[in-house]
């Protein structure tokens, strides 16, 4: 794929003005205040993984309407002192698959709490564990689609939530350093980690790769691939719809979540990303921060010639020397 965003001099530049509704906040603060009744951890049982270097435990906690959701928690065996952690998102599509298959953030020393996607995992990978009960609003099958017309009905808004949830749960597991806690994602993953980060002001950093929800207008305009190919095709069946899908989305815009965002932050992005684009990274790096009345520590990693695998494990490498840095544990710097 060629080159087909703006050229990296403006994308370095690039602040893209935003229609925030006005109760942006109120709607986020009163959605987590209903999920914040539940008591965050529901279990936590030991499995075994076939792994002699990694303890795993399948955990349920409470998101969204206080669901239960599933996540892998591993940890580093025999090491009982509290650990940093991590907190990862997964892809679209995906769901939590196996216990060995995602072990970079355990191996360099960090607790894991890998999420499951509600209502997803059907798509590629291992399969996912959670089903979205709450998933019978207006839209088509896709899950960026589902309950488009209405940001109160929109699979995101439980998404979210659950991403937020699973940081009060890894904080409820024992051997975790509850103030040193990292969301890192890509892709769908890099957007909810995003969210997280301007949700959660105590967050103690963000890794957000490629992600995805950043610049919805904007993308949907530039591609039809992924998600937003997704509704595009469900608004040229829905003629007219777009106005309600619009406002939906709003709330869901993941520039808005990374201007209220006070972590540090290290993003990556390919510049032939035509899943998402390279404008919504940018946009978002741009922009991050902006009404905390602070200049939170970040950095951007582009890669020119990669589409949305970006910099793949050569990325994962800068993100694991950096995170080192910032937590105070892993590999150290280079």
């Amino acid at each position: 794929m060629p080159a087909f965003d703006l050229p990296l001099p403006e994308l370095e530049r690039h602040r893209p003005a935003l229609e925030e509704p006005a109760d942006f906040d109120e709607f986020w603060t009163s959605t987590l205040r209903e999920a914040a009744r539940y008591v965050p951890l529901a279990s936590a049982r030991p499995v075994a993984n076939g792994l002699r270097l990694t303890e795993t435990w399948d955990v349920t906690f409470r998101g969204f309407a206080g669901d239960p959701v599933r996540a892998w928690f591993s940890r580093p065996a025999g090491v009982r002192e509290p650990l940093p952690a991590v907190v990862e998102y997964a892809g679209y599509g995906r769901g939590r698959g196996l216990p060995h298959e995602r072990l970079t953030w355990v191996t360099a020393g960090y607790a894991h709490l890998l999420m499951d996607n509600r209502g997803q995992g059907d798509r590629y990978g291992s399969g996912g564990d959670t089903p979205d009960p709450h998933a019978t609003a207006p839209g088509g099958p896709g899950p960026a689609v589902r309950g488009l017309r209405s940001p109160h009905d929109h699979h995101y808004r439980r998404l979210i939530t659950d991403a937020v949830r699973a940081v009060a749960a890894v904080r409820a597991l024992p051997g975790v350093a509850g103030d040193r806690v990292a969301a890192v994602g890509n892709s769908q993953g890099g957007g909810l980690a995003l969210a997280v980060a301007g949700l959660l002001p105590d967050l103690a950093a963000v890794l957000v790769t490629a992600p995805l929800l950043c610049g919805i207008r904007r993308a949907l305009d530039l591609t039809d691939a992924g998600p937003y190919g997704e509704i595009t095709a469900y608004l040229a069946v829905h003629r007219g719809a777009e106005r309600a899908a619009y406002r939906t989305l709003a709330y869901l815009e993941g520039v808005s979540f990374a201007r209220r965002a006070h972590a540090p932050a290290h993003f990556g992005v390919g510049l032939r990303d035509t899943v998402c684009p390279p404008s919504g990274a940018y946009g978002a790096w741009n922009r991050y921060g902006e009404l905390t009345g602070t200049e939170p520590r970040k950095e951007i990693h582009a890669y020119p010639f990669n589409g949305h695998e970006g910099g793949d494990a050569v990325h994962v490498r800068r993100q694991l020397f950096w995170l080192a840095t910032v937590l105070g544990a892993g590999p150290g710097p280079a």
